[in-house]
């Protein structure tokens, strides 16, 4: 595993003299305290997987770059249960609101760095550089990031450059090469389709969810006695809700779709780089 020095008080990260917690680094800056999950990029496949570790239990954090390609979409008509599509900036901002309720936290920036706190054991964690602002520590850490892997460079996860971009080896579950490091969407090399991205994150968010020491069975939520009923305890990560709280729940998820379409969303697509908009 290629590594690198930092050149600060700590030494390298990944050295077991970076403590679990709390570390001082070079100019006064310290970790914060260590996270279950971060996830680097706040795109589709990112938030499709915050979603689910969050609501798994898991304290989850979104490193987001800013804008996720899906903003350069005119307008989005192959996403089920949109039968006349939908404005994809309306689309993220929805996804975004969805992964906040579940509980997870957002933080804007760039990861530049991500090296394991103990190069002997993978399951200390990480620490993740950014442009700015204190190092990130976190258990597993979750590349969502298209089209930035730089900052994997220093874990050797397995990177293959096609044309100008780089892809990460990863297995059918979005794990890498390196234990607690995983990669979700494009920078995986799944198809570039919304529906797609979000698919695959949801489903690498599960992999380091059953990866955790989290007791999860199966985030799904049914009818009073669906288990119970049949002598069964209600499973990890299920819930059982009566006919009561289902039509509470529907009428909150109404009133929050009501809303978000009810008045033209004012926010344009963002042209591609390369076009000179002068």
């Amino acid at each position: 595993m290629s590594r690198h020095s930092n050149g600060n008080d700590c030494g390298r990260l990944s050295l077991r003299n970076v403590r679990k917690g709390m570390c001082s680094i070079g100019g006064g800056r310290s970790l914060r305290p260590m996270r279950d999950v971060c996830i680097v990029g706040g795109g589709v496949s990112g938030l499709a997987a915050s979603i689910f570790t969050a609501r798994a239990g898991l304290d989850t954090l979104v490193v987001d770059g800013g804008e996720s390609i899906l903003a350069r979409n005119a307008s989005l008509e192959n996403y089920p249960g949109f039968p006349d599509g939908v404005d994809a900036r309306r689309y993220l901002q929805l996804v975004r609101e969805q992964a906040r309720n579940a509980g997870a936290t957002f933080e804007l920036g760039r990861v530049t760095s991500v090296e394991p706190r103990d190069e002997d054991d993978l399951e200390a964690g990480f620490v993740l550089e950014t442009e700015v602002g204190d190092p990130l520590e976190a258990r597993r850490v979750i590349a969502a990031s298209w089209s930035d892997s730089e900052y994997l460079v220093p874990l050797d996860v397995g990177r293959t450059q096609r044309g100008s971009k780089h892809f990460v080896a990863v297995d059918d579950a979005g794990r890498t090469a390196v234990d607690g490091v995983y990669a979700a969407g494009r920078i995986a090399g799944e198809p570039h389709q919304t529906i797609v991205a979000a698919g695959h994150g949801a489903k690498v968010g599960l992999a380091a969810i059953h990866d955790s020491e989290v007791n999860f069975y199966h985030d799904w939520v049914v009818p009073e006695g669906y288990f119970t009923g049949r002598g069964r305890d209600v499973p990890p990560g299920c819930e059982e809700i009566d006919d009561e709280q289902r039509r509470r729940r529907d009428d909150r998820a109404r009133e929050t779709i009501l809303e978000a379409f009810s008045e033209p969303l004012e926010e344009v697509p963002t042209m591609h780089p390369s076009v000179d908009e002068d």
